[in-house]
């Protein structure tokens, strides 16, 4: 019995010492190439949904109207695109993330196009929460309630028929800085100067309770 306790006492002293010692002077995987931790997909994804189940919005407050659909585009043409794709024109370096950022307008292995079969609450917590670890960043303090719904609607809608002007918005390219290649930092040539007069005469949105 007392081989046996002693046997445990130094296993729980050395569990703890071995970990600091595997991360301080091992080679844990921190770049972006590395094999991930055995079943770290699972430990992150299995909380993450579980917290978004319970906090998520269970309904829009605004249509999926014309209106709503094209701002949404224009929003996500200078917050999203640069990591998430453009339709028919995929990200060029979201393949080189960690996790890899989803293309929202391309079909994955089983057709679903995007996060289309996914509720917009969903969509719209992780637009205003962010999810740590993965260079999704919260956009609470960036947009505002209704332009956050916007995108989640365009997106839940991805995979159905779209305005031709939303069409036309998400297949334009994206005049990007090389540089930095962030829609933040954007060289502002005409083409960036044209999106943001678009963005700022863009109509209000509509709310579902005053159609």
């Amino acid at each position: 019995m007392k081989a046996f306790l002693l046997g445990l006492i130094l296993g729980l002293c050395i569990l703890p010492l071995a970990v600091f010692t595997y991360f301080h002077a091992g080679h844990p995987p921190v770049a972006v190439a590395d094999k991930s931790f055995v079943m770290e997909k699972e430990l992150v994804s299995v909380p993450l949904h579980a917290r978004i189940d319970k906090e998520m919005p269970k309904s829009p407050p605004i249509e999926a109207n014309a209106t709503n659909l094209e701002t949404g585009a224009h929003i996500y043409r200078q917050q999203c695109a640069a990591c998430h794709g453009l339709y028919g024109r995929p990200s060029s370096f979201a393949s080189h993330m960690y996790p890899n950022a989803p293309q929202l307008w391309a079909p994955h292995e089983d057709g679903v196009v995007g996060v289309s079969d996914d509720p917009p609450g969903e969509t719209y917590w992780k637009v205003s929460n962010g999810i740590r670890l993965t260079g999704m960043p919260a956009y609470d303090k960036v947009l505002n309630p209704t332009q956050m719904w916007q995108v989640s609607l365009l997106l839940a809608n991805a995979d159905k028929p779209l305005p031709p002007g939303v069409l036309d918005l998400l297949k334009q390219p994206l005049d990007l800085d090389p540089a930095t290649l962030t829609p933040a930092s954007a060289a502002t040539g005409p083409a960036q100067k044209i999106t943001d007069i678009q963005m700022n005469s863009m109509p209000p949105a509509i709310p579902a309770e005053q159609k």
